[in-house]
Protein backbone atom coordinates (compact mmCIF):
# COMPACT_ATOMS: atom_id res chain seq x y z
CA UNK A 1 0.00 0.00 0.00
CA UNK A 2 2.59 2.14 0.09
CA UNK A 3 2.93 3.02 3.80
CA UNK A 4 6.11 4.18 5.59
CA UNK A 5 7.32 2.64 8.98
CA UNK A 6 6.24 6.13 11.56
CA UNK A 7 3.98 8.07 8.96
CA UNK A 8 1.53 10.35 9.90
CA UNK A 9 -1.71 8.85 10.28
CA UNK A 10 -3.64 11.95 8.56
CA UNK A 11 -1.92 11.13 5.38
CA UNK A 12 -2.88 7.72 5.05
CA UNK A 13 -6.31 8.49 6.17
CA UNK A 14 -8.00 7.97 2.54
CA UNK A 15 -6.95 4.35 2.29
CA UNK A 16 -9.23 2.89 4.80
CA UNK A 17 -12.02 3.42 1.83
CA UNK A 18 -9.88 2.86 -0.91
CA UNK A 19 -7.59 0.46 0.12
CA UNK A 20 -8.99 -1.43 2.80
CA UNK A 21 -5.99 -0.58 4.82
CA UNK A 22 -7.29 -1.44 8.75
CA UNK A 23 -5.66 1.05 11.66
CA UNK A 24 -5.62 -0.56 15.43
CA UNK A 25 -4.65 1.32 18.42
CA UNK A 26 -1.33 0.30 20.00
CA UNK A 27 -1.41 -2.75 22.10
CA UNK A 28 1.93 -2.54 24.24
CA UNK A 29 0.89 -5.57 27.11
CA UNK A 30 0.17 -7.74 24.43
CA UNK A 31 3.45 -7.44 22.75
CA UNK A 32 5.54 -7.37 25.76
CA UNK A 33 4.07 -11.07 26.58
CA UNK A 34 3.73 -12.15 23.53
CA UNK A 35 7.74 -11.13 23.47
CA UNK A 36 8.38 -12.64 26.32
CA UNK A 37 6.71 -15.84 25.72
CA UNK A 38 8.67 -16.05 22.31
CA UNK A 39 11.89 -15.50 23.72
CA UNK A 40 11.22 -18.52 26.84
CA UNK A 41 10.62 -20.46 24.07
CA UNK A 42 13.75 -19.62 21.52
CA UNK A 43 15.85 -20.04 24.47
CA UNK A 44 14.83 -24.02 24.08
CA UNK A 45 17.63 -23.73 20.98
CA UNK A 46 20.92 -23.39 23.33
CA UNK A 47 22.58 -22.89 26.39
CA UNK A 48 22.59 -19.11 25.85
CA UNK A 49 20.90 -15.98 25.08
CA UNK A 50 20.64 -12.32 24.43
CA UNK A 51 18.02 -10.57 24.31
CA UNK A 52 18.41 -7.89 21.18
CA UNK A 53 15.24 -6.48 21.06
CA UNK A 54 11.12 -6.76 21.01
CA UNK A 55 11.25 -9.21 18.52
CA UNK A 56 15.18 -10.82 18.49
CA UNK A 57 17.23 -12.53 19.86
CA UNK A 58 20.78 -14.22 19.58
CA UNK A 59 21.02 -18.11 21.05
CA UNK A 60 24.64 -18.84 21.80
CA UNK A 61 26.78 -22.20 22.57
CA UNK A 62 25.39 -24.18 19.74
CA UNK A 63 28.97 -26.24 19.39
CA UNK A 64 27.95 -30.15 19.80
CA UNK A 65 24.10 -30.21 18.89
CA UNK A 66 22.80 -32.43 17.52
CA UNK A 67 21.37 -31.59 13.29
CA UNK A 68 20.87 -27.73 14.81
CA UNK A 69 18.85 -27.30 11.56
CA UNK A 70 16.48 -29.65 12.08
CA UNK A 71 16.25 -28.29 16.04
CA UNK A 72 15.76 -24.91 14.74
CA UNK A 73 12.90 -25.81 12.94
CA UNK A 74 11.22 -27.57 15.67
CA UNK A 75 11.53 -24.84 17.84
CA UNK A 76 10.32 -21.83 14.92
CA UNK A 77 7.46 -24.53 14.61
CA UNK A 78 6.92 -24.31 18.62
CA UNK A 79 6.96 -20.81 18.73
CA UNK A 80 3.87 -20.37 15.89
CA UNK A 81 1.85 -22.98 17.78
CA UNK A 82 2.18 -21.75 20.75
CA UNK A 83 2.07 -17.95 20.18
CA UNK A 84 0.49 -17.85 16.27
CA UNK A 85 4.40 -15.98 15.36
CA UNK A 86 5.99 -16.22 12.51
CA UNK A 87 9.58 -15.76 13.05
CA UNK A 88 12.93 -16.70 10.85
CA UNK A 89 15.83 -18.29 12.06
CA UNK A 90 19.70 -17.47 11.12
CA UNK A 91 22.48 -19.91 12.17
CA UNK A 92 26.25 -18.95 11.49
CA UNK A 93 29.68 -19.14 13.43
CA UNK A 94 28.96 -14.98 14.27
CA UNK A 95 26.62 -12.49 15.19
CA UNK A 96 26.68 -10.67 11.99
CA UNK A 97 26.16 -13.83 9.43
CA UNK A 98 23.63 -14.43 11.56
CA UNK A 99 21.75 -11.67 10.99
CA UNK A 100 22.65 -11.84 7.49
CA UNK A 101 21.06 -15.68 7.41
CA UNK A 102 18.14 -14.79 9.35
CA UNK A 103 17.44 -11.66 6.61
CA UNK A 104 17.75 -14.38 3.78
CA UNK A 105 15.60 -16.66 5.80
CA UNK A 106 13.02 -14.15 5.79
CA UNK A 107 13.47 -12.65 2.15
CA UNK A 108 13.64 -16.29 0.61
CA UNK A 109 9.76 -16.97 1.94
CA UNK A 110 8.26 -13.19 1.19
CA UNK A 111 10.09 -11.82 -1.66
CA UNK A 112 10.53 -14.91 -4.54
CA UNK A 113 13.70 -14.84 -6.44
CA UNK A 114 15.55 -12.89 -3.77
CA UNK A 115 17.34 -15.64 -2.47
CA UNK A 116 17.21 -19.47 -3.29
CA UNK A 117 13.88 -20.72 -1.87
CA UNK A 118 15.40 -23.72 -0.13
CA UNK A 119 17.09 -20.54 2.86
CA UNK A 120 13.22 -19.64 4.03
CA UNK A 121 12.64 -20.19 7.32
CA UNK A 122 16.21 -21.36 8.56
CA UNK A 123 18.79 -20.21 7.38
CA UNK A 124 22.29 -22.07 8.50
CA UNK A 125 25.43 -21.00 6.87
CA UNK A 126 27.73 -24.11 7.67
CA UNK A 127 25.47 -26.07 5.62
CA UNK A 128 25.69 -24.10 2.47
CA UNK A 129 29.51 -24.26 0.04
CA UNK A 130 31.41 -21.78 -0.82
CA UNK A 131 29.84 -21.21 -3.98
CA UNK A 132 26.34 -20.36 -2.58
CA UNK A 133 28.22 -17.99 0.43
CA UNK A 134 29.45 -15.75 -2.10
CA UNK A 135 26.16 -16.08 -3.77
CA UNK A 136 24.19 -14.78 -0.62
CA UNK A 137 26.84 -11.97 -0.35
CA UNK A 138 26.60 -11.27 -3.70
CA UNK A 139 22.66 -10.86 -3.62
CA UNK A 140 23.12 -8.60 -0.39
CA UNK A 141 23.19 -4.65 -0.80
CA UNK A 142 26.00 -3.23 1.36
CA UNK A 143 23.35 -1.57 3.29
CA UNK A 144 21.57 -4.70 4.51
CA UNK A 145 24.15 -5.78 6.42
CA UNK A 146 24.15 -5.21 10.30
CA UNK A 147 26.41 -2.56 11.24
CA UNK A 148 26.45 -1.01 8.35
CA UNK A 149 23.90 2.27 8.38
CA UNK A 150 22.98 4.31 5.54
CA UNK A 151 25.96 7.04 6.05
CA UNK A 152 28.48 4.65 5.99
CA UNK A 153 26.80 2.62 2.87
CA UNK A 154 26.93 5.97 1.09
CA UNK A 155 30.69 6.05 1.81
CA UNK A 156 31.44 2.65 0.27
CA UNK A 157 29.54 3.21 -2.65
CA UNK A 158 31.51 6.05 -3.66
CA UNK A 159 34.37 3.49 -3.41
CA UNK A 160 32.06 0.96 -5.38
CA UNK A 161 31.65 -1.51 -2.26
CA UNK A 162 28.21 -2.06 -3.27
CA UNK A 163 27.31 -5.59 -2.03
CA UNK A 164 28.17 -7.56 1.55
CA UNK A 165 30.64 -9.41 -0.67
CA UNK A 166 32.51 -6.50 -1.33
CA UNK A 167 32.34 -5.70 1.66
CA UNK A 168 34.63 -9.02 2.62
CA UNK A 169 37.12 -8.12 0.28
CA UNK A 170 37.72 -4.60 2.08
CA UNK A 171 41.29 -5.09 3.88
CA UNK A 172 40.77 -4.30 7.18
CA UNK A 173 42.91 -1.00 7.48
CA UNK A 174 40.86 0.19 4.56
CA UNK A 175 37.74 -0.38 6.57
CA UNK A 176 38.70 1.14 9.51
CA UNK A 177 39.32 4.38 7.58
CA UNK A 178 36.22 4.36 6.43
CA UNK A 179 33.91 3.40 9.18
CA UNK A 180 36.18 3.61 12.01
CA UNK A 181 36.59 0.37 13.96
CA UNK A 182 32.97 -0.80 13.61
CA UNK A 183 33.53 -1.45 9.98
CA UNK A 184 36.08 -3.17 10.27
CA UNK A 185 34.65 -5.27 12.58
CA UNK A 186 31.49 -5.96 10.93
CA UNK A 187 34.20 -6.97 7.94
CA UNK A 188 35.80 -9.63 10.11
CA UNK A 189 32.36 -10.99 10.92
CA UNK A 190 31.37 -11.43 7.40
CA UNK A 191 34.51 -13.31 6.75
CA UNK A 192 33.62 -15.83 9.76
CA UNK A 193 35.91 -14.24 12.30
CA UNK A 194 33.61 -13.73 15.54
CA UNK A 195 34.39 -9.99 17.25
CA UNK A 196 30.98 -9.46 19.18
CA UNK A 197 30.13 -11.45 22.29
CA UNK A 198 26.91 -12.56 23.96
CA UNK A 199 25.95 -10.36 26.06
CA UNK A 200 24.10 -12.23 28.16
CA UNK A 201 23.34 -9.64 30.84
CA UNK A 202 22.16 -6.49 29.47
CA UNK A 203 23.72 -2.99 30.91
CA UNK A 204 21.11 -1.27 33.13
CA UNK A 205 18.74 0.95 31.64
CA UNK A 206 20.18 5.00 31.54
CA UNK A 207 16.31 5.94 31.44
CA UNK A 208 12.71 4.96 31.29
CA UNK A 209 9.95 6.50 29.52
CA UNK A 210 6.19 5.62 29.01
CA UNK A 211 4.50 7.95 26.81
CA UNK A 212 0.99 7.71 25.14
CA UNK A 213 -0.70 10.06 22.54
CA UNK A 214 -4.65 10.17 23.71
CA UNK A 215 -7.63 8.79 21.68
CA UNK A 216 -8.94 12.53 21.44
CA UNK A 217 -7.29 15.32 22.05
CA UNK A 218 -7.19 16.69 26.28
CA UNK A 219 -8.54 20.04 26.80
CA UNK A 220 -8.63 19.88 30.62
CA UNK A 221 -5.89 19.71 33.86
CA UNK A 222 -8.06 16.49 35.58
CA UNK A 223 -8.16 14.00 32.86
CA UNK A 224 -4.19 14.77 31.99
CA UNK A 225 -3.18 14.22 35.74
CA UNK A 226 -4.72 11.01 35.43
CA UNK A 227 -3.14 10.40 32.49
CA UNK A 228 0.64 11.32 33.75
CA UNK A 229 -0.20 9.60 36.95
CA UNK A 230 -0.54 6.31 35.46
CA UNK A 231 2.35 6.78 33.30
CA UNK A 232 4.34 7.36 35.82
CA UNK A 233 3.01 4.13 37.63
CA UNK A 234 3.71 2.25 34.71
CA UNK A 235 7.28 3.48 34.72
CA UNK A 236 7.86 3.15 38.68
CA UNK A 237 6.70 -0.90 37.95
CA UNK A 238 9.62 -0.88 35.52
CA UNK A 239 11.91 0.65 37.53
CA UNK A 240 11.38 -1.72 40.40
CA UNK A 241 11.47 -4.77 37.95
CA UNK A 242 15.06 -3.65 37.20
CA UNK A 243 16.72 -3.20 40.79
CA UNK A 244 16.57 0.58 40.28
CA UNK A 245 15.93 3.87 41.27
CA UNK A 246 15.43 7.15 39.73
CA UNK A 247 16.99 10.49 40.92
CA UNK A 248 15.23 12.71 38.61
CA UNK A 249 11.90 13.10 36.87
CA UNK A 250 10.92 14.68 33.59
CA UNK A 251 6.88 15.23 32.34
CA UNK A 252 5.78 16.65 29.86
CA UNK A 253 2.46 17.51 27.40
CA UNK A 254 2.10 18.52 23.75
CA UNK A 255 -0.03 19.17 20.87
CA UNK A 256 -0.71 17.21 17.33
CA UNK A 257 2.21 19.30 15.17
CA UNK A 258 -0.66 17.79 12.20
CA UNK A 259 -3.61 19.21 13.71
CA UNK A 260 -4.48 23.22 13.60
CA UNK A 261 -4.55 25.21 16.28
CA UNK A 262 -1.98 26.84 19.04
CA UNK A 263 0.51 24.43 19.43
CA UNK A 264 2.01 23.79 23.07
CA UNK A 265 5.40 21.63 24.38
CA UNK A 266 6.29 22.25 27.50
CA UNK A 267 8.27 20.07 29.98
CA UNK A 268 9.46 19.96 33.72
CA UNK A 269 12.44 18.26 35.23
CA UNK A 270 12.30 17.43 39.13
CA UNK A 271 15.13 16.05 40.95
CA UNK A 272 14.61 13.57 43.87
CA UNK A 273 16.25 13.06 46.62
CA UNK A 274 16.99 10.97 48.24
CA UNK A 275 16.41 8.74 44.56
CA UNK A 276 13.19 6.63 44.98
CA UNK A 277 10.83 3.84 43.31
CA UNK A 278 7.93 4.65 45.30
CA UNK A 279 5.25 4.93 43.29
CA UNK A 280 3.22 7.31 45.37
CA UNK A 281 6.44 9.51 45.40
CA UNK A 282 6.97 9.54 41.39
CA UNK A 283 3.28 10.22 40.67
CA UNK A 284 3.10 13.20 43.23
CA UNK A 285 6.66 14.54 41.63
CA UNK A 286 4.78 13.63 37.88
CA UNK A 287 1.76 15.61 38.95
CA UNK A 288 3.80 18.68 40.43
CA UNK A 289 5.64 19.22 37.52
CA UNK A 290 2.57 18.48 34.94
CA UNK A 291 0.62 21.42 37.24
CA UNK A 292 3.72 23.98 36.57
CA UNK A 293 3.68 23.23 32.93
CA UNK A 294 -0.38 23.42 32.33
CA UNK A 295 -1.76 26.04 30.56
CA UNK A 296 -5.76 26.17 29.25
CA UNK A 297 -7.15 26.65 26.00
CA UNK A 298 -5.00 23.85 24.00
CA UNK A 299 -6.16 20.14 22.77
CA UNK A 300 -2.98 18.52 24.04
CA UNK A 301 -2.40 14.68 21.86
CA UNK A 302 0.09 13.06 24.04
CA UNK A 303 1.89 13.46 27.37
CA UNK A 304 4.91 11.50 29.03
CA UNK A 305 6.97 10.60 32.04
CA UNK A 306 10.28 9.93 31.64
CA UNK A 307 12.65 8.66 34.72
CA UNK A 308 16.67 9.66 34.50
CA UNK A 309 19.30 9.69 36.77
CA UNK A 310 18.34 5.66 37.45
CA UNK A 311 20.61 3.94 39.74
CA UNK A 312 20.90 0.71 41.71
CA UNK A 313 18.30 0.12 44.42
CA UNK A 314 21.15 -1.70 45.69
CA UNK A 315 23.02 1.63 46.30
CA UNK A 316 21.41 4.20 48.49
CA UNK A 317 22.84 7.65 49.89
CA UNK A 318 21.48 8.49 52.71
CA UNK A 319 20.54 11.49 53.98
CA UNK A 320 22.12 13.43 56.57
CA UNK A 321 19.00 13.72 58.94
CA UNK A 322 18.11 13.25 62.52
CA UNK A 323 14.64 12.33 61.65
CA UNK A 324 12.32 9.30 60.96
CA UNK A 325 11.00 11.15 57.85
CA UNK A 326 14.00 10.11 56.09
CA UNK A 327 13.71 6.83 56.32
CA UNK A 328 9.70 6.66 56.22
CA UNK A 329 9.87 8.14 52.44
CA UNK A 330 10.80 4.99 50.34
CA UNK A 331 8.13 2.24 51.35
CA UNK A 332 9.94 -0.49 49.55
CA UNK A 333 8.21 -3.27 51.62
CA UNK A 334 4.48 -1.25 50.63
CA UNK A 335 5.68 -1.21 46.79
CA UNK A 336 6.58 -4.88 46.94
CA UNK A 337 2.96 -6.43 48.22
CA UNK A 338 2.10 -3.80 45.07
CA UNK A 339 3.66 -5.15 42.32
CA UNK A 340 2.57 -8.97 43.70
CA UNK A 341 -1.07 -8.05 43.84
CA UNK A 342 -0.68 -6.42 40.62
CA UNK A 343 0.79 -9.14 39.14
CA UNK A 344 -1.65 -11.95 40.75
CA UNK A 345 -4.84 -9.74 40.32
CA UNK A 346 -4.33 -7.38 37.14
CA UNK A 347 -2.85 -4.38 36.32
CA UNK A 348 -3.93 -1.25 38.28
CA UNK A 349 -6.14 -3.43 41.09
CA UNK A 350 -4.06 -1.38 43.59
CA UNK A 351 -3.16 1.88 42.32
CA UNK A 352 -2.71 5.89 43.33
CA UNK A 353 -6.07 7.50 43.44
CA UNK A 354 -5.11 10.34 41.12
CA UNK A 355 -5.00 7.60 37.88
CA UNK A 356 -8.69 7.66 38.37
CA UNK A 357 -11.30 4.50 38.85
CA UNK A 358 -9.64 2.25 36.22
CA UNK A 359 -12.52 -0.13 36.54
CA UNK A 360 -14.87 2.23 35.03
CA UNK A 361 -15.40 3.15 31.12
CA UNK A 362 -12.23 4.09 29.26
CA UNK A 363 -11.39 8.07 29.85
CA UNK A 364 -11.10 10.36 27.27
CA UNK A 365 -7.22 10.59 27.59
CA UNK A 366 -6.89 6.93 26.91
CA UNK A 367 -6.24 4.77 23.63
CA UNK A 368 -9.03 3.24 21.80
CA UNK A 369 -8.10 -0.54 22.48
CA UNK A 370 -10.02 -3.23 24.90
CA UNK A 371 -8.80 -2.88 28.32
CA UNK A 372 -8.58 -5.82 31.20
CA UNK A 373 -11.18 -5.00 33.95
CA UNK A 374 -9.49 -5.99 37.30
CA UNK A 375 -11.65 -8.39 39.49
CA UNK A 376 -11.18 -6.15 42.46
CA UNK A 377 -9.90 -2.52 42.74
CA UNK A 378 -8.46 -0.65 45.42
CA UNK A 379 -7.17 2.97 45.99
CA UNK A 380 -3.58 2.65 47.17
CA UNK A 381 -4.36 5.64 49.60
CA UNK A 382 -7.13 3.44 51.84
CA UNK A 383 -4.63 0.91 52.33
CA UNK A 384 -3.59 1.13 55.89
CA UNK A 385 -0.25 1.21 56.90
CA UNK A 386 1.50 -0.91 59.27
CA UNK A 387 4.14 0.65 61.30
CA UNK A 388 6.24 -0.52 63.78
Amino acid sequence: MGVKMGQPYYQIRGLEQTAGLVCLSANFELYGDLSDRMMSLAAGLGPLQEIYSIDESFIGDLEGIVDITNRARAIRSRIYRWTSLLTCVGLAPTKTLAKLCNHVAKDAERKLGSYPRELAQVCNWAEMDTVTQQDILQRTPAGEVWGIGRRIAAKLAEQGVLTAWDVTQMPATKAKTVGSVVLERTVRELQGTSCISLDEAPAPKQQIACTRSFGQAVTALPPLIEAVSEFATRAAEKLRQGGQRAGALQVFAHTSPFRPGPRFYQSATIQLQPPTADTKLLVGAAVAGLRSIYAPGYQLAKAGVMLLDLGSAAVAQRELLFTETAAARDQGPLMEIMDRINGRWGKATVHVGSTGDTAAAASDWKMKQERRTPRYTTVLAEIPIARA
